[in-house]
């Protein structure tokens, strides 16, 4: 088989529909847009729009709030962390935000770091971060490491 000979599967391709090339094609003049009216002209875009009956999206319920100075924390699990440290990626003795973020392991430190307790800790593990589930504390603490919840700084 050479590259000159290769070709799709019968029926994978279809060819394209060439719209407004004479009456012959079955798709001439108006192109399958009928006749007059908004949808018929070009530029129009109605999404959403239902003919006049309220749409969908205001006819539902608009319901709770949303705060708009929210924090917002870089997740990273327990489980990840001490992947990173058997890799030799982070020092177990020293784990803090910032060290986080230089090893790759989280992109960006946003309003901070929570710590979540999916997956296992072998070693102790030294951890200083914004938060923290109580679960994660505990299973750091297990391992026979500390986990320090700071303040994160307004």
């Amino acid at each position: 088989m050479k590259l000159n000979e290769l070709r799709d599967n019968p029926g994978a391709t279809k060819p394209r529909k060439r719209v407004g090339r004479g009456p012959g094609s079955g798709m001439g003049k108006t192109g399958g847009r009928g006749i007059k009216g908004q949808k018929s002209r070009s530029g129009v875009a109605i999404n959403g729009y239902e003919g006049g009956q309220m749409p969908l999206y205001q006819r539902l319920p608009k319901r709770g709030f949303t705060k708009p100075n929210r924090k917002s924390y870089a997740v990273v699990n327990l489980g990840l962390i001490q992947k990173f440290v058997d890799a030799g990626k982070l020092d177990a003795g020293s784990i803090t935000e910032e060290s986080l973020v230089a090893s790759g392991l989280v992109r960006r430190k946003l309003d901070g770091i929570r710590v979540l307790a999916k997956g296992d800790v072998t070693v102790a593990l030294t951890i200083a971060v914004t938060g923290a589930s109580k679960s994660a504390v505990d299973a750091v603490a297990n391992a026979g490491g500390a986990l320090t919840v700071a303040a994160a700084a307004e």
